[in-house]
């Protein structure tokens, strides 16, 4: 299954996702946790360093990120034509969530018992003349890749607010947690991603942080309605890891790790729709390839789509070996 986490800047999202990458993980469950943040601070939120997120980012490597995923497919002539939307079609590589491959020996390593890959930090040089899009773009390229089979777990730290509709990074999931303090401004961002969801079947719940008492609850569902899977109550566990101080699970509050179980109940209830995620993979592509990536390219990448090709386990027969 692959996991978003979205909300409101400040919301506790990079914390949940943090907290629901730990747990799957001592569940005994293959987990790869991707920081999509433009703040880099996934690392931190799983007990490492905030310099391990930074050490290897996949936005570094994407011209090596690009050459391997294109394995031998015939439509795609270089890897200097693909983009951040190009589809896998036959030929293609594709990843799994645990294997050894180029790609995760360079950009992948273990913080807190996950393992982990980032984008990498906006940088200086980047001010002015670059967009974190284009950074984000390597992990759209790898989900668009990545072949995650029953009881493997991708789990996603986004962007704050709905940054994600800018390309169609938002339909890469199976189940899409939105991080939603009792607060106007928490539920107007859970509104906007809501209502820009709706149409493309994103599988959303919605789960409380900061929560102190029954008029938060009250307010959460008043404004949120069913979306509400669950709610995290304030934590002095949280707030110790939050100075630094990133102890073991099982330190957490009893109610708020019970909140964990029901999330990865909600994942593991959601249906993997592989026939949505290509046909969204390959509107999208056409959608950016018109907009903007043809003319940069100076060739037509919709052809790169194959329609013959849908992703999923039988994917396999027809893609190349790492």
């Amino acid at each position: 299954m692959k996991i978003a986490f979205v909300g409101k800047g400040g919301s506790g999202k990079t914390t949940l996702a943090a907290l629901h990458a730990r747990h799957l993980t001592a569940e005994g469950h293959p987990v790869l946790a991707i920081d999509a943040d433009i703040n880099q601070h996934l690392a931190v939120a799983l007990g490492g360093p905030a310099a391990v997120s930074a050490a290897r980012p996949l936005s570094e490597h994407l011209p090596a990120i690009k050459e391997y995923l294109r394995g031998d497919n015939p439509r795609i002539a270089s890897a200097a034509q693909m983009v951040k939307t190009t589809p896998p079609g036959r030929g293609s590589r594709l990843l799994r969530v645990a294997e050894e491959n180029p790609i995760y020996a360079e950009c992948v390593t273990t913080v807190g018992g996950v393992r982990l890959a980032a984008t990498g930090e906006f940088s200086a040089e980047d001010l002015g003349v670059a967009c974190y899009h284009a950074k984000v773009g390597a992990v759209e390229l790898l989900l668009n890749h990545l072949l995650d089979g029953p009881g493997e777990y991708v789990v996603v730290d986004m962007t704050a607010g709905a940054d994600s509709f800018a390309s169609g990074l938002f339909t890469r999931f199976d189940r899409t947690f939105l991080v939603c303090e009792p607060t106007v401004r928490s539920v107007s961002v859970y509104r906007q991603y809501a209502g820009y969801a709706r149409d493309y079947g994103v599988a959303l719940s919605v789960i409380g942080n900061k929560v102190e008492d029954a008029a938060d609850v009250a307010f959460l569902h008043e404004h949120v309605g069913a979306d509400l899977l669950a709610w995290m109550s304030r934590s002095a566990y949280v707030r110790r890891a939050e100075r630094g101080a990133v102890g073991p699970l099982h330190d957490l509050e009893n109610a708020n790790r019970a909140v964990l179980g029901l999330m990865a109940d909600a994942v593991d209830g959601t249906t993997q729709d592989w026939a949505a995620f290509t046909r969204w993979a390959h509107e999208f592509h056409r959608r950016n390839a018109e907009a903007w990536a043809n003319e940069r390219t100076g060739v037509d990448l919709t052809t790169q789509i194959d329609p013959d090709f849908q992703m999923g386990p039988a994917a396999l027969a027809g893609t190349t070996a790492g």
